[in-house]
């Protein structure tokens, strides 16, 4: 459908730059949580903390108030693992330290250090951390502005 270009090409402009807008926006408003609901996920060795949450607002007038930005540092302690999961929105992820196997259903990647990657939450997916240090990272998520707890969720299928 040639007219879904503009569209797609739109939304991305607003995933691109709605970290940004709300981080500049609600900087004052932000608020940081520890110990969310649990996690409906199979995990070993994970802790979640978010580090910051604000709902989008700014010049991209239709996603202010339905959708949130959130920063959530994630650790993996040695040998643990997250069961086969998507999450409730897309995203950026940064790993800062350690190094994370990221296992999709048609390939396996390993991230380290200062690798960042996109994540469109509707992807099955598995993590380990099949080291001896504690692996951690940081994702950048858009949600829907209501979601309270984690953004991670057993597998949906298509």
């Amino acid at each position: 459908m040639p007219n879904d270009k503009p569209i797609r090409r739109d939304f991305l402009l607003a995933l691109a730059t709605a970290p940004f807008v709300a981080l500049l926006g609600q900087a004052g408003e932000a608020r940081a949580q520890v110990g969310v609901s649990p996690v409906k996920v199979d995990t070993n060795g994970l802790v979640a903390k978010i580090k910051f949450e604000a709902p989008l607002e700014g010049f991209l007038k239709e996603i202010n108030g339905k959708y949130k930005l959130r920063v959530t540092e994630l650790t993996l302690a040695p040998g643990g693992h997250v069961g086969e999961h998507n999450h409730e929105g897309p995203g950026i992820r940064q790993v800062t330290s350690g190094y994370m196997t990221y296992v999709l259903p048609d390939k396996t990647v390993v991230y380290g250090p200062g690798d960042f990657f996109f994540e469109s939450g509707d992807i099955n997916h598995t993590v380990f951390n099949k080291t001896d240090a504690p692996m951690v990272h940081v994702l950048f998520e858009i949600l829907p502005v209501n979601l309270n707890g984690p953004s991670l969720i057993p597998v949906r299928h298509h």
